[in-house]
This record gives C-alpha cells, structure tokens and sequence, in this order.
C-alpha cells in the first residue's frame, strides 16, 4: 500500500517521485518498464546518437499513412529510467509565452506564462550561466553552455546571421527569435536527465520506492475510482502484481503511453475500445486523440575536409576524444550533436517564430539520413513549431505488451506542408552564406535536384521524421475533448491525473522536455495543495536572488 503510485519513471514521473517523496510521511512508488540507466553511453553526452534506436526505447513506428508515402517512420519513445530525458539531445528550450497563454485562453486556468509555468521553470533549472526573470539556480536540472563546440557550430551561428538573423545566446529569455548555441541539459560534462537530476538525492529516502523492469497492465478502478496498478515484474505476466494507492494513481507514461494505459484499463472511447477487445468502463472521447509532434526534414552536407564529428568514428580518433573526455573532461565526447540552432520565421506576417532549426557538425545521425560518401559531413534540420494537424494513438489489441497504433498526421494540413517546404528553403539559404561555404564540397542530401514547389514538397514527404515531441493525447482542458482538468485530473474518474506531456493542449514552439518537467513540478504542487509564486523579479532583486540559490547550492 502506496500514497501515490506513479505510473512510468520517464522526465515527469521522476521529477514527480522526486517531489512527492520530499515529505517523509507520505509513501511513494514509481514504476518504468525499462531498465535502470546505467548504460555508460547515455551518460556521455556524445553518446545519444546511439540511443534513439535500440532496446532502450520501445521500437514504436508510425502508421502507414499517403502523406508520408506510406512510410512507417521510426518513432523512438525512451524505454529506461529517465525516458525521453536519458536519450535525447539534451536540448533545452521550453517554448514562448505565448505558447502557454493561449493555454490558459483556452480554458487551462492558471498555466499561463508568467504566474503559472515560469515559476516552475525557475525553480527546477539549475543555470550554470544565467540568473534573473527567466532562470534559476539551484534546482535539480543541470543547465549549461556546452564545453566544446564544434568549429562547424560557430560557422553555422556567423552563416544564420550572415542570412538575417540576429545572435541570440539565451533562447529561453525575453527573445527566442536568432541564431546561436543551445544550452543543454548537463552537468559537469555529462546529461543531467531527471532520474540523475532528481532521482540522485531522492532515492535513498525509505518513503520511495523505485522498481524497473515493470510492464503494467491496467488502472485498478473501482466504484469510479482509480486504487491502484495492476502489473507484471520482469515482465512476466505469470506473476501479475497489485500495488494499491491510498491517495491517487498518477499516469506520467508519456504522449503514448499514457492514453494507451488509460484506453487498456477501459477510458476511452468506447467503439475504439471495443473493437480492441478493452470492456469500456468510462467514456472519454479525447482519451489518444489530439496527438501533435514537429515533423523534421534534414538536409546533409559533405565536407572538403575532417572538420565534422564525424572523423571520430576511426578508432584511433575515438580513442583519443575518450582520453580527453577522461583526463581533461572536455573534447567531442562532451557534444550533444545538435549544437546549434535557430528560431525564426516564415513570413513577415508571423508575430513570433514558428521554425526552428538544429545543425549537427555530423552527417547520418539520423535514422533514414544517408551518410556522405567521404565519411565527413554536417546535417541541418528544421521543423514547423505549430502544426495545424492532429494524429491519434489508438490500440492495436487488449494486450499490454503490443505496441500501439501511432498516427501522427505529419502534413495532412496542407498549410503545415507548406511551412514545412519553406523551412527546406531557409536551411539551404544559411548553409548557402559565406561562413560556412568554406567548409563545404557539395550538397549530398537532397542534392540539386530539389528546386521547384513540388519536388520540395515530395521530398518532405519522402524524408520527413518525428522530431521526438509528441504531446497532447490526454489533452487538458475543460471542453468536451479534454482529458484532464486544469488540476491534472481525469474527467470523471476519482483518484486518477495524468501528468507528462500527453497533457499538453498544443504543442509548445519548441523541444518539449523542459515543458515536461515543468509540468510534473506544477503537478506535485498541485497535488500537495501548494501554489507557486509568480516570477516578477528583476534588477537588483534578481541578483540578490540568484545569490541566495547560490549559497543554498554551495552550502
């Protein structure tokens, strides 16, 4: 018997762990089907170019869908302590305000920018650069510049402003519009995922327990209420365990995985969930509805020389950057591959960014991106921030271990399509401008057969990959295809939240894993009946605040 028990040790559900367990009398369990994170590589920064295939992920695809050519994309989900934030690129943006001020409009009271989210971004960032209205030091999330940047990301930074772009060294602050290096998710020279960022210090405390390796099945529900989680230890569904929750059961599986457990213990709709052989027991017709992701589109460089990362895959140069990383901690083991990157515009009538670009000093990262033929290149990407289409997840059977229907609807708008196109333009147009032209041979991907309207367009559809953000299919809100309330809590079932990035009305103009954290840390306040204060410092105040994290911090 549990207080809470929490559903998938993903970004959110081990920063909720974290939280919740802060009080000693209340009992906490937390459960992943992965593994613990103790592969060395998702600790190397460089390392993430392994992990977006592989068995710490779920090995999910897309649905077969015309508008992608009926390609089924590789849609890497994390399968590990951690989740997402253990394999990703440990970027860290987390949107506009404006982002979370159309939430609030649209019925989310209390999540807009400046009274509701920025607080919680402040106090789970630990900044190693930035202090003021915007940042916080001394929380659990290691953010910093990155130690080593590729001379080919600083080329890229001078070719976006060599295009009209302005330098901007703070994408999470009063402008994200520009060009420049990301700063990341790390700490000391290695990722700072939330189960090393909030787990760490959490885990010894009698009150948390933490069990891997664990397959849940269903939601207990009883009288309308949710009790506990029915699962299956080591996977071995012969030995099915209960794990009963006095207060609540909260739901933190991820934009998949989460309304495939609600749709498994019977919340959904009930036509879909009949026809999956689910006995429906609550109707929730929004429940894997809404589903939004950026839909990425790589162009690929090669090289006139070994500038890029990529001479690091011969084994004596290997070698070297891993005595480097080791003796020195810095060098390419410490790149996050996707050093730089850029937020601008469509158009001239768009009031805010709605591309974003990410250059890689690396070609053939990328599942499906072919690698150049001397061995050296660079990648840039881009993606539409604000998509117009809507996917869904739905099930494929009433068995737990089967992966899902996952239909993300990349470009079924036509105008997403568009902006998707323009995108492509503006890549080639900074790869196009002189800083970087030095460097470069020729174009290997797509190469100059791409020009007019519709060969751009075929080549999105051809090329086009999830930008690892799905979010919204337990959408929260108050209207009729709404999931959860503003309080995170499930229409008409008691005892039950959702708490990750399903919960997401509309995706945020950004990577998503900050605002996933943010929204596990206003969750755990939430919960506890706790209200954060509004962020309205600056000047003087800001730095005699920052200074005080400090001292806490070093104390």
């Amino acid at each position: 018997m549990y207080d809470y028990v929490i559903v998938g040790g993903g970004a959110a559900g081990c920063a909720l762990a974290a939280r919740l367990s802060e009080d000693a009398n209340i009992r906490v369990l937390l459960l992943e089907a992965g593994p613990a994170d103790t592969d060395p590589y998702i600790h190397m920064p460089v390392g993430f170019f392994k992990m977006t295939s592989g068995p710490l992920t779920w090995g999910y695809h897309t649905a077969a869908v015309t508008e992608t050519q009926k390609r089924q994309i590789p849609f890497a989900q994390g399968r590990v302590l951690g989740g997402g934030g253990s394999i990703n690129a440990m970027v860290y943006t987390r949107g506009q305000a404006a982002d979370y001020d159309g939430w609030e409009r649209d019925g989310c009271t209390g999540w807009g920018f400046r009274d509701g989210v920025l607080p919680y971004l402040r106090r789970m960032e630990d900044n190693e650069r930035l202090c003021n209205e915007y940042h916080g030091v001394g929380g659990p999330l290691g953010v910093s510049d990155l130690i080593t940047v590729n001379e080919l990301t600083k080329a890229f930074v001078l070719a976006g402003q060599e295009a009209g772009m302005p330098h901007n060294s703070d994408f999470n602050g009063a402008q994200q519009a520009g060009v420049g290096v990301y700063q990341v998710t790390q700490r000391n020279g290695k990722r700072c995922s939330a189960a090393v960022g909030y787990l760490r210090d959490a885990r010894p405390r009698p009150n948390l327990t933490i069990r891997t390796d664990c397959l849940v099945s269903r939601v207990v529900i009883e009288n309308s209420r949710a009790v506990g989680i029915e699962f299956a230890p080591r996977g071995e569904r012969a030995n099915v365990e209960i794990a009963r929750a006095e207060r609540e059961v909260i739901v933190t599986a991820g934009a998949i995985g989460s309304p495939k457990l609600l749709m498994l213990s019977g919340i959904g709709r009930p036509e879909d969930l009949k026809r999956a052989g689910i006995k429906p027991v609550h109707a929730l017709s929004g429940v894997g509805q809404n589903l939004q992701d950026h839909f990425d589109i790589d162009i690929v460089y090669e090289l006139n020389g070994p500038y890029s990362l990529d001479k690091y895959a011969k084994k004596h140069m290997m070698l070297l950057a891993g005595l480097e990383y080791k003796l020195f901690n810095k060098g390419p083991v410490t790149s996050n591959i996707a050093e730089g990157g850029a937020f601008w515009y469509s158009d001239s009538s768009v009031p805010t960014p709605d591309l974003q670009f990410h250059f890689l000093p690396g070609a053939g990262v990328e599942a499906g991106v072919p690698p150049v033929p001397s061995g050296s290149g660079c990648t840039l990407n881009s993606y539409f921030l604000r998509p117009h289409s809507r996917g869904s997840v739905t099930l494929h059977s009433a068995d737990p271990a089967d992966a899902p229907v996952i239909d993300p609807a990349y470009i079924r708008d036509p105008y997403d399509l568009k902006i998707a196109v323009e995108g492509i333009r503006q890549s080639r147009e900074i790869m196009s401008q002189g800083a970087l032209r030095k460097y470069i041979k020729s174009e290997h991907f797509p190469g100059g057969k791409v020009r007019s309207q519709a060969e751009y367009e075929l080549y999105a559809q051809q090329y086009g990959r999830t930008g690892y953000h799905p979010v919204g299919t337990c959408k929260m809100g108050v209207d009729e295809a709404s999931v959860v309330d503003p309080q995170l809590r499930v229409h008409g079932i008691a005892g039950l939240r959702v708490a990750d990035s399903s919960v997401m009305p509309r995706i945020v103009s950004s990577n998503t894993n900050a605002p996933t954290l943010m929204i596990a840390e206003k969750a755990a306040d939430l919960i506890r009946g706790r209200v954060a204060q509004p962020s309205h410092v600056s000047g003087r105040l800001a730095s005699t605040a920052c200074h005080a994290k400090h001292e806490t911090a070093a104390a």
